[in-house]
């Protein structure tokens, strides 16, 4: 069994060395274009994770930008995008919307509290063509088969409390994620029937996420040695770059495409082997790295998390059939692209190392800590699993 495994994946690796490193971006085939038309598009958020590469994509295509949000992040966005201020959470705190100007699309990316669309699209109704809302396949309720579609059971809000009167605290408390997410959802499209799209990603990775949970992989990897890989290499990952999954929206609201699409990647199935080895083959060639892989039983036996301590990996166990395993044909065919793995892992290490020292650190020193394995603790585990082999 033990060779069975290694063959596997030595071949894996092999196999997305060839892909990681080949065909066109998304970038290449769209980038530079103008668009057809040129809009006028209104992004709520767009300092955090994805906007800035949703409105430097935006602005590049020729359309004209506003974003709103509490101006208390600075991003890389163009000086001719204008900028209105307020904090969606506060009372009043959605003022600045008021008014007569007209937008051809809005683009709500951070929402987590269906009060934050009401709020918005009520006073926008009337004011704008289409209402893109950035949701998430968590607000699935179960992930019970392989190839979920769009018509697939979403979860239910059964908290006592009132969804719209909920706090920010409370918002972010536990469950909670996904059955607001989906009355966010019901809400956009409340307010503005037939003109909504609803966008659910996935685990959403690349250049600019604060979080680790995918960067935590090329920078163990370029760091070199033993690397613990979990499981056989066999269980299905799913990601998408943030650029693409930003650039793609943009190309949505061009062609006023509307419907509830997954977005995830890649467009074929991808196995954590195949992932690590994509990866690795995006660092230098002589680089001194190979990857020990182990079991999800005895990673469960030192209390070691999928998804938090090992991102982007859950072990496939009953019940969870369908994981890693969203179906993505709509979107597809909508025109979603996805660049090389190679290219988001190189694109990744290099914004990685321009954060803050605090920030580099995995898991980092600063509140909130994130995903990822310290050093020293991969170690022990990789030393204790050896001897049990042994």
């Amino acid at each position: 069994m033990a060779a069975s495994r290694r063959d596997f994946v030595k071949a894996a690796t092999a196999a997305t060395a060839a892909l990681a490193l080949g065909g066109k971006t998304a970038a290449a085939v769209q980038g530079g274009q103008k668009a057809p038309a040129p809009l006028k598009i209104l992004i709520l958020g767009g300092t955090g994770f994805t906007g800035p590469h949703q409105v430097n994509y935006a602005v590049s295509r020729g359309h004209q930008v506003t974003v709103f949000n509490r101006g208390q992040r600075q991003a890389d966005i163009p000086a001719s995008v204008a900028h209105l201020t307020g904090d969606r959470n506060a009372p009043g705190g959605v003022a600045a919307l008021k008014g007569t100007a007209a937008w051809d699309v809005v683009i709500d990316i951070p929402t987590t509290n269906p009060r934050w669309v009401r709020d918005a699209a009520s006073i926008l109704q009337g004011r704008a063509n289409h209402y893109i809302f950035i949701s998430t396949i968590s607000t699935y309720a179960d992930f019970p088969k392989a190839g979920m579609d769009e018509s697939s059971p979403l979860a239910k809000y059964t908290d006592a409390r009132d969804p719209f009167t909920l706090t920010l605290e409370e918002v972010n408390g536990p469950n909670l994620y996904g059955p607001l997410k989906a009355l966010s959802e019901q809400e956009a499209e409340k307010w503005f029937p037939g003109k909504t799209t609803i966008i659910r990603p996935g685990l959403i990775v690349g250049p600019g996420d604060p979080s680790n949970r995918f960067t935590y992989w090329p920078v163990r990897i370029a760091r070199g040695g033993d690397v613990l890989a979990p499981g056989d290499g066999r269980d299905p990952v799913q990601f998408i770059d943030a650029r693409d999954l930003a650039e793609w929206v943009i190309r949505l609201a061009e062609q006023h495409v509307t419907g509830i699409y997954n977005a995830t990647g890649p467009r074929s199935p991808l196995t954590m082997g195949e992932m690590v080895g994509g990866i690795r083959a995006a660092m230098p060639g002589d680089l001194d790295v190979k990857f020990t892989w182990v079991s999800s039983d005895f990673l469960d036996e030192q209390k070691i998390a999928g998804w938090s301590q090992l991102p982007v990996w859950v072990a496939a166990r009953e019940g969870n059939e369908g994981w890693s395993r969203i179906g993505n044909a709509r979107a597809v065919g909508k025109g979603l692209t996805f660049r090389p793995l190679a290219d988001t892992a190189a694109a990744t290490l290099a914004w990685h190392k321009t954060r803050p020292a605090a920030d580099q650190a995995i898991p980092r020193t600063s509140s909130p800590a994130g995903a990822g394995l310290a050093a020293s603790r991969e170690s022990a585990l990789l030393t204790a699993w050896k001897a049990k082999r042994a």
